[in-house]
């Protein structure tokens, strides 16, 4: 198991990923923080937890976009068992810092 550090809204987050698998998991991370970004410029200031949400939001809009044109699963025919296990528990845990930090709020 690997362990990158990504930066996403000015934040650095450790993550692990599987091996090889660095490259990609960095290049999401990047795409993440490109919409925090963008997100941030147009609405101004919100908090953290809210922009991150909103991010994740329009991500997954364009992810529905994307298997809803390819007629099926789409993008998601290209990833293992084991790659989507791997990534459902990365959003599972950030989705639960999210929740915890609106909670907090």
């Amino acid at each position: 198991m690997a362990q990158i550090t990504v930066t996403v809204n000015n934040k650095h987050y450790p993550l692990a990923c599987a091996d090889g698998e660095e490259e990609r998991l960095t290049k999401l991370a990047a795409y993440v923080d490109g919409k925090t970004k963008d997100l941030g410029t147009k609405l101004g200031h919100v908090s953290e937890a809210r922009l991150i949400l909103m991010a994740a939001v329009l991500i997954a809009d364009e992810l529905h976009d994307s298997i809803e044109q390819k007629g099926g699963a789409g993008i998601l025919d290209t990833l293992s068992e084991g790659d989507l296990a791997g990534v459902l528990n990365e959003v599972a845990g950030e989705v639960e810092a999210i929740a915890e930090k609106l909670v907090s709020a």
